[in-house]
């Protein structure tokens, strides 16, 4: 018996960007083909493929182009680049890029940590982006980075996040990303600010981007998901993290969310396929597994239909 969580939403696994963002190895051009191509085939809607933040500063992006320029038109269609500047999107759009996701910090003193600018700064340049993307016929997302807590100030007020979303400067952008970039928000209020985003932005999809530092990784998703949130994303096995906010951990498990919100795509052929994929991967890296749902699958309770088949 198969179970989906109404209303249905849109996973889009953030392996390839925010979760290879602290890894102290990187992941050649080719690898990272393989696993996005892999996770595409399993029929996960959407990824982020990657980052234009400058390599020296996160290294596990600098071949972000390379991968871009090796992925068929087709395949991109349902990828994303994380950009946080006009020229970003120009760089990437050059490579073939036509999905970006455009990133700032709803706090101050995180975006200049991140961007080295300020939010106003960020939000200011935020029009050129989107002329850029539509000169190419390309999507772009708000991302509000610390919609809820910032490594440096501590609480960030929702009127803060909603001013974000609701200037015009960014009427432009066809979602919005609610980022909890740390992992300390808890359901009720990330059913609250994605309620309000998605009241007074109605004609964009809502997207939340999740982290695990407390635990409430797939409580938070499920909460954004039931206050209309259209798409949400994960890492597999709950890799990742913000180089740049202090006290951030992995993301929320792909496998987990996939294994709790039940997909159309996700049956325990692909349940399988996403583990088989993370593992090596995480192996690789010298890196934990922090979902769940692998290790269930993994169990000596083979009459349950999600537990991986015997031999």
């Amino acid at each position: 018996m198969t179970y989906s969580f109404a209303p249905q939403s849109i996973l889009r696994d953030v392996t390839l960007r925010d979760g290879l963002q602290l890894t102290g190895k990187p992941l050649s051009t080719e690898r990272k083909l393989e696993i996005a191509r892999g996770l595409l085939a399993l029929g996960v809607p959407e990824l982020e493929v990657g980052s234009m933040a400058r390599p020296d500063l996160v290294p596990p992006m600098a071949n972000t182009l390379e991968v871009i320029r090796e992925l068929t038109p087709e395949e991109l269609d349902r990828c994303w680049v994380w950009v946080a500047t006009p020229r970003h999107v120009e760089k990437a759009a050059a490579a073939g890029a036509r999905n970006f996701q455009y990133c700032f910090s709803a706090s101050e003193s995180h975006n200049r940590a991140n961007i080295g600018r300020s939010t106003d700064d960020s939000l200011a340049a935020m029009p050129a982006a989107i002329e850029l993307t539509r000169a190419v016929g390309g999507r772009i997302q708000l991302c509000i980075a610390t919609s809820f807590t910032c490594p440096f100030e501590g609480e960030v007020p929702a009127d803060r996040v909603l001013s974000i979303a609701n200037d015009p400067r960014a009427d432009g952008a066809d979602d919005i990303v609610v980022a909890d970039t740390l992992g300390q928000a808890v359901p009720a209020q990330v059913a609250a600010l994605v309620a309000r985003v998605k009241a007074e932005s109605p004609q964009r999809r809502i997207v939340f981007h999740g982290h695990d530092t407390w635990g409430l990784g797939v409580a938070n998703t499920l909460a954004a998901i039931g206050a209309g949130a259209n798409v949400v994303d994960g890492s597999l096995g709950g890799l990742g993290g913000c180089p740049f906010a202090p006290g951030a951990s992995g993301n929320t498990s792909t496998e987990d969310i996939a294994f709790a919100t039940r997909p159309e795509w996700l049956t325990p052929s692909t349940l399988t396929g996403l583990v088989d994929i993370a593992i090596p991967m995480l192996t690789e890296l010298d890196e934990p597994n922090r979902s769940r749902t692998a290790e269930g699958t993994r169990s000596e309770a083979h009459a349950f239909e999600w537990v991986r088949p015997v031999g």
